[in-house]
């Protein structure tokens, strides 16, 4: 059993500090319980003390229990961690450095004082704040459990005395799955990308594995895979060479290869990103390193730019701002006058933008449309903010939410049309934004150029001004 206690913040003394009480933590802990314990018993109680005051980093640490293999192993660990303005009490599992379970995952159990894990004589693991308060329980009370233990596919179990497994952290996965675990149909990974409102999720559904963006209400696929023949799935497996895919007679029926050699690990949902990742250990760089990526380029992913943004050719994003002939301030993209509905003909327009796409799959749709009745579903639909149409199969997707788009070649047949404030067109039908959007996305990538050919060029007239200097420097010497 190990213990740490650690602080993000740049303060010399407080670091300090930190530092010795964690060595104190495994000192003490590594002297009563030995190294390498990888179970506890009933009646097991650890407490980590709160901080006073709100540390921005600050996380606190102590490890319970480890498995004994060759690193990197699994840990167990009792966690404080500053999130939001307050201290967040948890149970973790990690896989060396790499957080692969976390009992917080979904809802975060807040404390102050103190953060207690304890195994109660009747079986039941629980974390308790102050005042005896809850946050988080198994719900195996009088079941028989006698000890709780880490196994070496790191899974977190309660066994009772007959070593059957009465809870288990693979039954609730979060945004991981481990090397020897599998998901049933109908269950998910979840990803929480900081600061933003939208989240994501990896599904396995009876006719494909997808990744999902959620924003309010609206879900949308934004990667997918099918068996062939439309095979049905039963479950899915992480093997040692990749994600297996299997039906109701546990016959494999399609599988995700991964490249190197050496056995995966883990697969993860990217907490920031939304991609969906195999990844094996390296033993040369002592590291996890990706065997196979779902997405690989970064205008693909929904989030590469923020809401109402352009992925450009060069992976920079451009913003779509809106100026209104009323008010030439900024409007904010799919948004109206606040307080007033964005919906009406009276109201609102369709801007029209070539060159442009969404990397969001599955929306509302319609088939066999025009074009002008695309663009008039969206406008009376108060929920609609965007609308793609393809001319070439006459297909109208409705979109709540200005995200995931991307620039692309002219020529597809696609047309992206944003709802902006009556008037945001001049009175020659055209747009001024139109040409300010097209505009912009051709200056960042032409900026990007120069500056490339510019640093080239003053790097060769440097160079050619330094071996002058150095020739006319030898005839006055001569």
């Amino acid at each position: 059993m190990h213990g740490e206690s650690t602080s993000r913040k740049n303060h010399p003394s407080l670091c300090s500090d930190f530092f010795l009480f964690g060595f104190l933590i495994v000192f003490l802990l590594s002297f009563h319980h030995g190294c390498c314990k990888s179970d506890i018993h009933n009646g097991y109680r650890l407490t980590l003390a709160v901080p006073v005051e709100y540390s921005v980093g600050f996380i606190g640490r102590a490890f319970l229990m480890e498995t004994n293999q060759m690193a990197p192993n699994f840990k167990a660990a009792l966690s404080v961690e500053a999130v939001n303005g307050r201290y967040s009490c948890s149970l973790e599992v990690f896989l060396g450095d790499v957080k692969v379970w976390n009992s917080g995952h979904y809802s975060q159990f807040y404390v102050s004082e103190k953060c207690v894990l304890q195994l109660t004589e009747r079986g039941d693991l629980l974390l308790k704040g102050p005042k005896n308060r809850v946050g988080w329980r198994t719900g195996t009370s009088r079941q028989g459990v006698e000890r709780l233990q880490i196994l070496k596919t790191g899974n977190l179990v309660l066994l009772d005395a007959l070593n059957l497994i009465k809870w288990q952290s693979f039954n609730f996965p979060t945004d991981v799955i481990l090397w020897g675990q599998s998901l049933n149909v109908a269950t998910r990974l979840t990803s929480f990308p900081t600061n933003s409102t939208e989240f994501y999720t990896f599904e396995i559904q009876h006719d494909k594995i997808a990744l999902y963006l959620h924003s309010g209400k609206w879900n949308y696929s934004y990667w997918e895979f099918k068996p062939s023949k439309n095979r049905n799935i039963t479950y899915i497996f992480l093997g040692t060479k990749g994600l297996e895919i299997y039906n109701d007679k546990a016959k494999k029926i399609a599988q995700i290869f991964s490249s190197p050699l050496d056995p995966l690990r883990f697969l993860t949902l990217g907490n920031k990103t939304g991609n969906l990742g195999l990844y094996y250990y390296s033993d040369d760089e002592h590291n996890f390193k990706a065997a196979f990526q779902a997405i690989n380029n970064t205008c693909d992913l929904p989030l590469a730019c923020k809401p109402c943004g352009i992925c450009t050719f060069s992976n920079s994003c451009s913003s779509i701002h809106l100026l209104t002939q009323k008010d030439k301030g900024n409007s904010g993209c799919g948004e109206g006058v606040p307080g007033e509905v964005l919906c009406g003909r009276e109201k609102v327009e369709m801007l029209e933008l070539h060159g442009v796409t969404s990397v969001l799959k599955i929306a509302p749709k319609r088939v066999n449309v025009s074009k002008d009745l695309c663009a008039n579903l969206c406008i009376d639909d108060c929920e609609c903010v965007a609308a793609l149409y393809s001319s070439d199969v006459r297909e109208c997707k409705i979109y709540g939410v200005v995200i995931g788009v991307k620039q692309i070649e002219r020529g597809y047949g696609l047309s992206y049309m944003v709802k902006v404030p009556k008037g945001t067109q001049t009175s020659h039908g055209k747009s001024n934004l139109k040409k300010w959007v097209i505009i912009l996305v051709g200056v960042v990538d032409g900026l990007i150029i120069l500056l490339v050919f510019g640093g080239l060029t003053y790097y060769l007239v440097q160079k050619r001004r330094k071996k002058l200097l150095a020739i006319e420097t030898d005839n006055n010497t001569t």
